[in-house]
């Protein structure tokens, strides 16, 4: 008798279970310079990133009756910082799936194709983000989506992350 595989729950990292507000200043432009980011630095940050607890809730609550799978857009150069921090906050367990490293497609681009990937194989239930732009094609794919809005963020270090996102492919 076959198994049936329980349905895949597919999660965001920043913004949904990390909270990145503490290193979203170094996309910002700063005063008298260029508006260059310090990509080195706000990734380097990512192991310091306090856990959203509703985040957190709502990993607990998919993984009861789905395969939780975390797609996120950090480059996989990030996969053992990345790995430490979800072992750390009690999320090892679960499968991550990374953007390729020199991969600046945009955030919706990415992820719509790494889905498909998934959804080659097994179900999915739902895709949890927090970028708006992102759910929507997601949902122009097929896929049942809810939107994390609990990360609160100045309208400038929104405005950075969505152009890191969804222009610039960085995130």
């Amino acid at each position: 008798m076959a198994v049936t595989p329980k349905p895949v729950a597919v999660v965001d990292l920043d913004g949904v279970v990390a909270d990145v507000r503490h290193r979203l200043h170094h996309l910002e432009p700063r005063p008298g310079r260029r508006a260059r980011k310090d990509w080195r630095a706000f990734f380097a940050a990512a192991g310091d990133d306090d856990v959203h607890p509703e985040g957190l809730a709502i990993v607990q609550k998919l993984a009861a009756d789905h395969d939780v799978v975390f797609v996120t857009g950090r480059p996989s150069h990030l996969r053992n910082v990345t790995e430490t921090w979800l072992d750390e906050h009690g999320l090892g367990r679960h499968e991550l799936i990374m953007r390729p490293d020199g991969d600046h497609r945009p955030a919706p681009v990415v992820k719509v194709e790494l889905l498909a990937a998934i959804a080659a194989e097994r179900p999915i239930a739902v895709v949890v983000d927090d970028d708006r732009r992102v759910l929507e094609a997601v949902a122009a794919a097929g896929h049942p989506t809810f939107l994390a809005d609990w990360e609160r963020r100045p309208q400038s270090a929104a405005a950075a992350l969505h152009q890191a996102q969804d222009v610039e492919g960085r995130t």
